[in-house]
C-alpha cells in the first residue's frame, strides 16, 4: 500500500451503550427512540468524514458502535477495534481503520509502567516530599499500527481518554465521613484537586511509554484522544513535550515531540475559532490530534505534511444532547500528504516544485 494522503479523525461518542443498559448513576440509560437517533447522527457523522483511521472514546458495547458503523453504508471500508468484553458495563477506547492499514493486534493499556514513578523527596529546601501512587489509567489506551506506505517506517497509534475534569467524588469517602460538616464546603476543590492528579498521572504515564518508543528512533507516533485539557494545559505539555514551532523554510523537529493539530492549523488560519466542548458557556479543545516529527512540515524528517484539519462542533449549540441524539464533544480531523522532505528538496532543486 502506498497512500498519497492519510486522515485522522478523533470521536468521543458520549456514553455510547445499548439501550436500557445503565450509565454510572442512570440506570435506565438510553430510550429506544434515543438510542436510534444517537445510532443515526453517529453513523451520519463517521460516514461524512470518513477517515483513515478513527479513534474512539466513550464506548460502552461494542454492538452499538457495529451498529452505526453498518448504518454508515461504508462498514466494508474498515476494520473495527473494539475490547472482546465491552460488553456494556465500562468505558472503552475503539477506533476503525481503513482496510489493508493494520499490520498488528491491537492492545489495550491498562496498567501504567512499570519503572514509573512519581516521587520526589523535594528539590529545594523549601519543597516538601511527595508521592503519587496510582497504577493505572482510568480507560485503558488502546495502541495499534498500521502502515499507509510500504517504503516507510509504520505508525504507532495511541487512542486514550483521561480522566475529566469534573470533580472526584470525595463524600463517601472513610476520612470524609468521618467529619462531613468539616469537608463538605471543601469536597468541589478536593475533588478537582484529585481529578486534575489523576488526569496529570495518566499523561506522564503515557509520555513515558511514548519517550522510550519514541527516544533514538525514526518511530513515527499519532496520539488521539480527549484529555480533557486544552491545547496550552499542563497535561498537554507533559504528552508533546512542548517543541518549537519553526517558521519559513526553518528546520528542525524534536526526536520525541509530538504537535498538536490544532497549532498546525492556527500557523495556516487568520482566526482561531477551535473549541470541541461547551461547559458553563465556557469553549474549550479538550480532544486533540497529537503527531510526531514525521508529520510536522518543519521537521528535517518529515514524511507527511500537514493538509488542513475539519473540527464538526455545530452540534454542540444543543443544550439537551441527549434529546438530540449528539455527542457533547466536537469531532475533529486532520489530513496529511505524503510529502517526504528529502522529495520536496530534490523537486526545489530540479526547478519542479
Amino acid at each position: 500500500m502506498k497512500l498519497k494522503r492519510l486522515s485522522i479523525g478523533t470521536f468521543n461518542l458520549y456514553n455510547l451503550n445499548e439501550p436500557g443498559l445503565s450509565i454510572y448513576t442512570d440506570k435506565t440509560g438510553w430510550s429506544q427512540e434515543e438510542y436510534d437517533r444517537k445510532i443515526e447522527w453517529t453513523s451520519r457523522t463517521i460516514r461524512l468524514l470518513h477517515p483513515d483511521i478513527f479513534g474512539f472514546q466513550e464506548l460502552w458495547h461494542s454492538a452499538s458502535i457495529e451498529r452505526a458503523l453498518t448504518q454508515s453504508g461504508i462498514a466494508g471500508d474498515y476494520d473495527l477495534i473494539v475490547p472482546e468484553n465491552a460488553d456494556g458495563k465500562r468505558i472503552v477506547c475503539a477506533a476503525i481503520v481503513r482496510k489493508g492499514l493494520m499490520i498488528s493486534e491491537p492492545q489495550w493499556i491498562k496498567r501504567f509502567p512499570e519503572k514509573f514513578t512519581l516521587k520526589s523527596s523535594g528539590d529545594d529546601p523549601q519543597t516538601p516530599a511527595i508521592t503519587v501512587s496510582i497504577p493505572s489509567f482510568s480507560r485503558p489506551v488502546l495502541h495499534f499500527s498500521v502502515r499507509p506506505r510500504e517504503d516507510h517506517e509504520p505508525i504507532h497509534v495511541y487512542v486514550c481518554h483521561f480522566k475529566s475534569k469534573g470533580p472526584t467524588k470525595v463524600f463517601q469517602e472513610d476520612w470524609f465521613e468521618a467529619d462531613g460538616a468539616l469537608y463538605k464546603k471543601h469536597a468541589t476543590s478536593i475533588g478537582a484537586a484529585i481529578s486534575t492528579i489523576r488526569r496529570t498521572a495518566e499523561a506522564a504515564a503515557l509520555r513515558f511509554i511514548l519517550t522510550e518508543q519514541m527516544k533514538g528512533t525514526r518511530t513515527p507516533v499519532i496520539v488521539l484522544g480527549d484529555i480533557n485539557d486544552g491545547q496550552h494545559s499542563n497535561t498537554a505539555n507533559i504528552l508533546t513535550e512542548q517543541p518549537r514551532y519553526l517558521v519559513g523554510d526553518s528546520l528542525g523537529g524534536g526526536d520525541v515531540s509530538l504537535y498538536t493539530a490544532q497549532t498546525l492549523q492556527e500557523y495556516r488560519s487568520t482566526r482561531d475559532v477551535y473549541y470541541t466542548h461547551v461547559h458553563q458557556d465556557i469553549m474549550e479543545s479538550l480532544d486533540h490530534i497529537l503527531v510526531s516529527e514525521e508529520f510536522y512540515d518543519n521537521s528535517r524528517r518529515r514524511v507527511w505534511m500537514f493538509d488542513g484539519m475539519t473540527v464538526n462542533n455545530d452540534h454542540l449549540n444543543s443544550d439537551d444532547h441527549k434529546e438530540a441524539g449528539t455527542s457533547d464533544h466536537g469531532v475533529i480531523c486532520a489530513t496529511f500528504k505524503y510529502r517526504p522532505i528529502k522529495a520536496e528538496a530534490q523537486e526545489i532543486a530540479d526547478g519542479t516544485a
